[in-house]
């Protein structure tokens, strides 16, 4: 690979006033720390000399306006030094004043012990499980290069910018930055630029008890671009490795920047002891005398002149947003309409009556619900076009999420809407958060409902960072078959519903799952999980009050008696068949009136009004039964204590289908008998 053309301007010419800025940033941690008496104050100190080369001399932002569309991204990946980030934020201009750096890691304070995005103006990802920013970069590098494709032209660049990250030894040794590692250098992410805070340190002490691997060889071996600093406080050094990274238009790239962790105490410099608790005030006054830092400053110190030097960054902000918004201007007077759907996909906006598109299903046909939602994708991206970027993980065929036509995003394509993440479950689900939060696009990931296990982490910082991806999850329980235990879910639908901010939605048949495609789509706050069958289920009967729009509430009444039922029976996805056969059984044989109430999405229920839910789930009827393939954790709530829950709470089995389902009880026969057993009682 040849070696990359570099900047021609001036290197940083370091100056009194660059060491007092970045020894400013060292304080400002120390200090918030020990007032916290809590906190990472290692990291900081020795990440801040490249920090401050970054933000003052390469990285694009308008701290008057955090969420312009052609900022830089920073992704502070080691999340345990966001001191180094609220510092640089507060110093810089961003609205974070320094009431709220004394405030750090208390109640209500807009620095919390690990950066949140939905918190704190100019925070672009929430960090802190390591490994998550790094990935979640990757996909904010992807949404760039996606919109760049798709919108810039050779006289309007609209879409030009980078994204840069500070990654930590912590992050480097989690699988999954090995994952996006893999996946960004194939796709070639030339404007994904990474800092790599080689400190030698983690929480247990030298790195070397446990990590020895060749770092750069590594990233060599996956496809980037490296390069080395040997010292970590050489400004001219890392600005050389920033501009050849920023040349580097193939390749995304490493910068590995040999620091020292707590940089300038006298006792805790290169020492664990540095890494995730305050320093003390002894060593406090110590470091700050090596530093040359004023002994008479009071803690929380800002220099004047650090601070009108670092406040710059508003006017050169505001000055590059200016530019821009001139260029947006031309760029709209000659592509008008492409400069509206720009505006569209950058506010997340759905088309006008996108929802028209969606399909119907033939009453009495059968199909798996994971057809269902293959055959939805089609008329949604049929309608939506490029807004909609998905894939899976080495699983397209059996999740249905590829439509005819629609092209795969590679190195060489990247205005492809379909993602090939490779057997990658916990990247891709971390790119997804990634590619939301960079704005422009709406993303959903494939898998099999088992392996949620391998992205639960990302899929939480969706339900934190409340982004809306789409989890479409399928072969969703024992009904899967012959793989067997280790690919049929049982406690998997109970974790997810478990997690604040997360809807599950497990549809009945076609109707319900693209209700349930709506209501991903509509839920702008949170991620969506559509639990889907590999199995065929039966179309019911939509019509009159019984309408799939229900979905919409969480439950809603599927069948229902004359009068007041005599029992309710209650369920999601394969199991609303067998409820509804059970249904007519018990009314033709034991003359028993039965309301069947499908329950797709217990948080959508949950979020309706106690009257509606007392509508449909009457405190009188106290003869209830819910069937659902999964683990029966959770459904007490809606039968009971006369009630009972009808699941499996033991790993599967290797088996047909049907024949699983039929061996541990999920058929009509169980839940009538179950009926005739809580009548007699």
């Amino acid at each position: 690979m040849p070696t990359p053309s570099v900047s021609t301007e001036p290197l940083i010419e370091p100056s009194a006033l660059d060491r007092q800025s970045i020894n400013t940033i060292r304080c400002l941690a120390m200090d918030a720390v020990q007032q916290a008496e809590s906190g990472h104050p290692g990291m900081p100190m020795g990440a801040a000399a490249m920090a401050y080369v970054l933000w003052t001399r390469h990285l694009k932002h308008d701290p008057s306006d955090p969420d312009w569309a052609d900022r830089d991204r920073f992704v502070l990946s080691a999340g345990h030094g966001s001191m180094l980030l609220y510092a640089l934020l507060h110093l810089t201009g961003y609205d974070l004043p320094l009431d709220e750096i004394k405030n750090f890691r208390q109640w209500g304070s807009k620095t919390p012990g690990h950066p949140e995005a939905h918190l704190t103006p100019g925070v672009e990802t929430t960090t802190g499980p390591l490994g998550q920013g790094f990935a979640t970069g990757v996909g904010m590098a992807i949404a760039e290069r996606y919109l760049a494709a798709h919108f810039n032209t050779e006289e309007h660049p609209l879409v030009d910018h980078y994204t840069y990250g500070i990654v930590s030894d912590g992050d480097l040794m989690e699988g999954i930055s090995s994952e996006a590692a893999s996946f960004a250098g194939h796709q070639g992410l030339g404007r994904l630029i990474y800092l790599y805070d080689d400190n030698e340190i983690s929480i247990d002490g030298s790195t070397d008890i446990a990590f020895t691997e060749n770092v750069p060889q590594r990233f060599e071996a996956m496809g980037w671009h490296v390069h080395t600093v040997d010292d970590g406080n050489d400004l001219r050094a890392i600005d050389q490795a920033i501009r050849v990274a920023k040349s580097e238009t193939r390749r995304p790239s490493l910068l590995c920047v040999r620091t020292n962790i707590g940089y300038g105490s006298p006792n805790k410099q290169d020492t664990a002891a540095a890494h995730g608790a305050p320093l003390g005030e002894d060593e406090i006054a110590r470091t700050k005398e090596a530093l040359g830092w004023p002994s008479d400053a009071p803690a929380f110190h800002v220099p004047d002149e650090v601070a009108t030097h670092m406040r710059e960054a508003v006017e050169t902000g505001q000055e590059a947003h200016a530019q821009w918004d001139a260029l947006y201007d031309t760029y709209e007077a000659v592509h008008p309409e492409k400069a509206a759907t720009f505006d569209r996909w950058m506010r997340g906006d759905l088309p006008s009556d996108w929802d028209a598109v969606l399909p119907t299903f033939e009453t009495g046909t059968s199909r798996a619900t994971r057809a269902s939602s293959g055959t939805v994708l089609d008329h949604l991206v049929d309608d939506m076009g490029a807004y909609l970027v998905g894939g899976s993980a080495d699983l397209t065929g059996s999740n249905k999420t590829h439509v005819d036509g629609q092209a795969d995003m590679q190195a060489d394509a990247p205005d492809g809407s379909y993602v090939r993440f490779g057997v990658r479950e916990h990247a891709m689900a971390a790119a997804a958060n990634g590619m939301v939060l960079h704005g422009g696009v709406r993303p959903y990931v494939g898998t099999f409902l088992i392996f949620s296990d391998y992205l639960r982490p990302a899929l939480r910082l969706s339900g934190l960072m409340e982004q809306p991806v789409t989890y479409v999850l399928t072969h969703d329980s024992i009904g899967l078959g012959e793989d067997g235990p280790t690919h049929q879910p049982i406690e998997h639908l109970a974790a997810l519903r478990a997690m604040p901010n997360v809807t599950v939605i497990r549809p009945a048949d076609g109707a319900e799952t693209a209700q349930a495609w709506r209501a991903a789509l509509e839920n702008t706050s949170g991620p969506t999980v559509l639990a889907l069958t590999r199995q065929g289920l039966p179309e019911f009967d939509h019509s009159g009050d019984a309408s799939a729009e229900g979905v919409q509430r969480g439950a809603y009444i599927l069948r229902d008696p004359d009068g007041t039922p005599d029992a309710i029976l209650m369920g999601s996805g394969s199991e609303v068949q067998h409820l509804v056969a059970a249904a007519d059984t018990l009314a033709s044989e034991d003359d028993l009136a039965v309301r069947v109430v499908s329950v797709p999405s217990w948080e959508l229920f949950e979020a309706q009004s106690d009257t509606y839910r007392r509508t449909v789930l009457p405190p009188e009827v106290t003869t209830r039964v819910a069937m659902e393939a999964g683990c029966t954790q959770g459904w007490h709530r809606y039968v009971g204590d006369h009630g009972r829950v009808l699941g499996i709470d033991r790993f599967g089995a290797s088996a047909p289908g049907a024949e699983n389902m039929r061996q541990f009880g999920f058929t009509p026969e169980h839940v009538v008998d179950t009926v005739r057993e809580l009548k007699q009682a």
